[in-house]
């Protein structure tokens, strides 16, 4: 935030983004180039969004870039607000209050989150319920039975809006508390025969979506979406996934978010209970029953939540690195990731030296971010 000390505001505190520096924030992780981990970097280096853009152009071009990346104007930021309102939505910042409660500990969270619906449902345990797309009736029935018993103990059920157990969990859960995450901006609610349903979901739970309002989701989407699915909920089941399911994905990356993981277990003859039955055999939680899974939540849902916002200091542009140092820095990288600590380390250079090259290299199109700490060259 432009003109505070604390770049990433602190949890559950009401509005902490001026409507100044919520478009600022806008216009920053609309930019090229600029994802929710790169937009970290950049506000933990510049102290806020104000600065970084109009640090965006010479990084990249210290990066190789001849043109800066594409950043959103003023008035488009402020068309896209416009629009969202129009639409009965909003966006909601990390660390403000109605923001989901278990994503704001991820790395990799939205900065802004566009949402629509009963907010306050956000800051409740949330349960994920995924699976397959072509599911049987069984496995509809069972996943409708677990939304409906979890609602009633007081949980909300988030999932990805898709046809089959997505669509069964939602369904169940409507009375209850339900949260649907879309791979597009909410003004491209997908799959279309789902209309109805994603409007009861936006009228009684809450629909969400991290992309530009207008964007049309593309295959590499539905992962970026399955991370927040997964990342709102301190579990997540599956109830029914074959063996290079989508589902299987989410359950990867809950694993990877430190979330629990429960499987439904299938017949080996159905192709639906390829994937479950290997995520059990992996270690994942077997589930016959709501109880198996409030067993192993419950207890977490009653631990307070860990902060994890960074000291408070005063924002200070950081100086470029010499062009030894720089170079260095390079050289090391490579196609495969590295962890940032051992590039400090093997460079020989200051940890600050390191993350500007880094934003350097990634506001001109040449940098990976595919996890906690590490990066490669593309």
């Amino acid at each position: 935030m432009a003109g505070k000390a604390r770049s990433i505001p602190g949890p559950g505190k009401g509005e902490l983004l001026s409507p100044e520096q919520r478009l600022d924030w806008l216009r920053l992780i609309r930019t090229e180039n600029v994802g929710p981990r790169t937009f970290r970097a950049l506000i933990n280096q510049f102290g806020g969004a104000a600065a970084a853009l109009e640090a965006l152009p010479g990084l990249a071009r210290r990066g190789g870039r001849l043109m800066p990346p594409r950043t959103p104007t003023r008035a488009e930021a402020e068309a896209e607000v416009a629009a969202l309102a129009r639409g009965k939505a909003r966006l909601v910042a990390l660390g403000e209050a109605d923001y989901p409660l278990a994503l704001r500990h991820l790395d990799d969270a939205p900065p802004l989150l566009a949402v629509r619906g009963v907010t306050a449902l956000l800051q409740r345990p949330m349960v994920a319920i995924v699976g397959a797309r072509n599911a049987s009736a069984a496995g509809r029935t069972f996943a409708q039975k677990l939304a409906r018993e979890l609602g009633a103990a007081g949980w909300v059920v988030a999932s990805g809006l898709a046809r089959g157990i997505d669509t069964a969990a939602h369904e169940a859960s409507l009375a209850t508390g339900t949260v649907g995450v879309f791979a597009g901006g909410l003004a491209r609610p997908y799959p279309p025969e789902n209309l109805k349903l994603i409007e009861a979901v936006a009228e009684t739970g809450v629909v969400a979506s991290e992309m530009p309002l207008t964007w049309e989701p593309r295959a590499r989407d539905f992962p970026r979406r399955n991370r927040l699915v997964s990342g709102m909920a301190l579990g997540v089941v599956v109830v029914e996934a074959a063996e290079r399911s989508g589902s299987l994905i989410t359950a990867r990356l809950a694993a990877e978010q430190g979330r629990e993981v429960f499987a439904v277990p299938g017949s080996p003859l159905d192709l639906r209970a390829g994937g479950t039955n290997r995520l059990l055999k992996q270690g994942a939680t077997l589930v016959t029953t709501t109880e198996d899974i409030l067993e192993v939540l419950g207890p977490i849902a009653g631990r307070p939540p860990q902060e994890d916002v960074e000291a408070p200091r005063p924002p200070a542009e950081p100086a470029a690195p010499a062009d030894d140092v720089r170079a260095r820095i390079i050289e090391l990288l490579g196609p495969t990731p590295v962890l940032i600590d051992d590039l400090v380390r093997l460079a020989a250079c200051s940890v600050a030296e390191v993350q500007v090259v880094l934003l350097e290299l990634d506001l001109a199109g040449r940098l990976d971010r595919p996890g906690a700490g590490l990066v490669a060259l593309r």
